[in-house]
Order: C-alpha cells, then structure tokens, then sequence
C-alpha cells in the first residue's frame, strides 16, 4: 500500500503542474487560447514517439486506421473531452488562482454520476453525503475568492470549470460505450489498439485539431511567446505523459477495491500540491480561513467517497 500511495502521490504532484503553469502564463500575459492548444500540440508529438518507441509503427498504423474509419465520431468525442475542457479550464486560470481552479475542478466527481445517467446507465447512490461535503469545500473556496476579488471574476472562473467538469467525462464516456458498443447511436469501435491507454489518448487528441483550429481562428489571440511554447510543452510532458503513466501504473498495480479507491484518492492531493506551488514558485496568497476550511472539506470529501465507492 504505501508504494500505492507513493506512485499516486507523485502523479497528482505531476498533475498539478497544469493549474500551476497555467497561471503563470496567464500572469505572464500568456493568451489562454495558445496555452490550450499548445499544449495538445506537444501533446500530438510526444504520443506518437511514445507509441512509436513502444509499440512499433504498427500501432500507429492502426490509430490511422481507427481514425479514419470513425472520424466524426473522434472529432466529436475529442472536441468534447479535450477541447471544450482544457479551453475552459485555461480560460478559468486568468480569473482564478491554481488552487482555486485545482480545488474547483473537483466538482468532476459531482458530474459524473450526471453524465453516467445522461448515457442511461444507474448510478449508486451511496456516497452521496461525501459529495455533498466536497461540494461545501467547492463553495467555501470560491466564497473566499468572490470576497477578495468580486462576483464577476468567480463567475469567469468557476462556470468555465463546472462546464470542463461535464465535458470531460462526457469525451471519456462517449469512448467507453464506443468500446462496450451497447448504445444504437454511438458508433461501435471493438479495434485491439483501443485497448492501449496511449492510442485511446493520441485518437482524442487528433480528434480534438479541429476545435483548436477553430478556436484560434475566432479568438485570434496574439503570437504566443517563446516562454508559453516551453510551459505548454512542461505541462504535456508533466502531466499529459508523466502523471498519466504514474496513475495509470498505480491502478493497474491493485489487486483489491480498497487499493483503487486509495490512488483514486491520492488525486485530492493535487489541491495542495497546486496550492503549495502557487505559493512558493508564483509568490501567491495564503488562503484565508474559509479557503483552508474548503481545501480540508474538499479533500476530506474527495477521499471518503473514493473509499466508500470501493466498498
């Protein structure tokens, strides 16, 4: 167990990288639309080496495949779970500091059991009081934040994160029932390649170009600096390769429910990492009391709905 823990932990210090670095270019004068698609720009590069390197061009014959075969449907699941997400999450950090929108984004784990009803699967209800709890965490952070700052920049920052909080699993969901192939209107995809979690990722990313184009193209920010190229290239190798590898090999290392649900909730962890590193590398605020009773509430929330999910 604590080689769990340990592995989790690190994952979520690499995850929190990306609310971290995307504040700092957003302080930077950074355009939120370069720092997104950058991002999945590098992104692009480093899965088809990592594919590349592991698996042989093989893979990355089949990933064209896949993607051509079904092409609306990765447009469709990538501009969803990639695109509408992250865009809203980096258009969040100009308003918001890293560990407001770390603590904010956890409100993902309130959408889920929505997003899991909207594809009419049951949802369990057990948990219930604990999602309430983190939701109360949520709503202290951003109270503290409306006190400091105004309501205008919580609404800018915290209905972005609400809206990536649906989007992204709602991609991640539209993949799983392509994959199971129960549901009449989502296309079924049963190709062995689905079954590597990197050529899951690579497909929604090379679904997710069109949405960046067009972003910048209606956006027209201004040229990127060369500071946002390398920041945007941390965040893919960070936490786009890094912590994903980490997580994922922590998951896949448990032998009982119990040690899921315990890297699960090493995630929570990623509040106080980005928390700590706004502080310490952004000079950022301390949290006043209500922001430090939301951090605790979140995280205390976070870990006992992973663990009562797993019983």
């Amino acid at each position: 167990m604590p080689r769990l823990i340990t592995l989790g932990s690190l994952a979520a210090l690499f995850f929190s990288s990306t609310f971290i670095l995307n504040r700092a270019m957003s302080l930077q004068g950074g355009h939120w639309a370069w720092t997104s698609s950058l991002r999945f720009g590098f992104m692009l590069i480093f899965l088809i080496v990592i594919l590349l390197v592991t698996q042989g061009k093989r893979a990355l014959a089949d990933v064209r495949d896949v993607f051509l075969q079904h092409w609306r449907f990765w447009i469709l699941a990538g501009g969803i779970g990639f695109g509408v997400f992250y865009s809203l999450i980096t258009f969040s950090s100009q308003y918001a500091a890293g560990w407001i929108v770390a603590t904010t984004w956890q409100t993902t784990i309130l959408a889920s059991p929505l997003v899991l009803r909207l594809f009419g699967h049951k949802v369990p209800t057990k948990g219930l009081l604990f999602t309430g709890i983190i939701f109360v965490g949520i709503l202290l952070v951003n109270v503290e934040h409306a006190a400091l700052t105004g309501f205008r920049e919580v609404l800018l920052s915290a209905l972005p994160i609400l809206g990536a909080a649906f989007a992204y699993p709602i991609g991640n969901q539209l993949v799983w029932e392509a994959r199971a192939g129960h549901n009449p209107r989502i296309p079924q995809i049963h190709h062995p390649i689905l079954e590597n979690g990197f050529a899951r990722v690579l497909l929604l990313t090379l679904g997710s170009i069109p949405f960046w184009v067009v972003l910048l193209l209606v956006s027209e920010p201004p040229a990127p600096a060369r500071g946002q190229f390398l920041s945007t290239a941390l965040v893919a190798l960070l936490a786009g390769v890094i912590a994903t590898t980490l997580f994922l090999y922590a998951r896949h290392l448990c032998r009982q429910p119990y040690e899921i649900a315990a890297v699960d909730a090493t995630q929570s962890m990623e509040v106080v990492f980005s928390l700590l590193g706004e502080i310490f590398f952004l000079h950022g605020a301390i949290p006043g009391p209500l922001g430090w009773a939301g951090v605790a509430l979140t995280i205390l929330g976070l870990i006992a709905y992973m663990r009562i999910q797993a019983e």
